[in-house]
């Protein structure tokens, strides 16, 4: 299984987003401010950045995010939004959004170690597309571990189209996301013009 071991704060600095985007601390770095940045991007150029950006927000590689646009152009609807819906109900996001991961990079490690059960079923793969009206639970002896004790006490914020009972830690997958519901500035537009040249 491949894995994505880049650096984050580096990263998000090159793709001017916040590291709290990614989980990580607010913490902005003054050192080299615009650096040997060229100042003119080129339309390809442009496309390519937003096309990484994406991947590396929700943390999938190449082959696998082609395989989501291809998916996505398939579907009906306007392709960007698809292939972020595609993205959006990945396991790995999900459990992120419900609060039960701090990071992306932790939900997929909290998916892959098998804490995590869909309608019952015990599901190890971070990829895997939830659908709605879904329930995502928590193993019986996982609830009692140091990881989730505190979400009992604590309040997590989650999108609308999911919902989370904080006491029996259960999310529920109640509607589709919609492209309002994606708080990410992303020009999904970008990345179909990068891949249908």
């Amino acid at each position: 299984m491949a894995v994505n071991k880049q650096p984050i704060a580096k990263k998000c600095r090159s793709f001017d987003i916040s590291p709290a985007v990614m989980g990580y601390g607010n913490k902005k770095s003054n050192r080299n401010p615009g650096g040997n940045r060229r100042k003119k991007v080129s339309e390809y150029g442009a496309q390519l950045k937003e096309k990484q950006k994406v991947k590396f927000v929700y943390g999938v590689l190449e082959k696998q995010f082609h395989h989501y646009y291809l998916k996505a152009s398939n579907m009906k609807g306007v392709t960007g939004d698809n292939m972020l819906r595609l993205l959006e109900l990945r396991l790995d996001n999900v459990v992120y959004r419900l609060g039960l991961a701090k990071t992306r990079r932790q939900a997929r490690q909290v998916v892959v170690h098998g804490h995590i059960r869909v309608n019952g079923q015990k599901v190890d793969i971070p990829s895997y597309q939830v659908k709605m009206d879904d329930v995502i639970t928590l193993r019986k002896r996982s609830e009692e571990s140091e990881l989730f004790k505190g979400l009992r006490e604590a309040g997590t914020i989650t999108p609308k189209w999911l919902t989370f009972d904080a006491q029996n830690l259960t999310g529920k997958v109640v509607a589709l996301p919609a492209r309002e519901d994606i708080d990410l500035q992303l020009q999904e537009n970008m990345i179909v013009e990068y891949y249908s040249r």
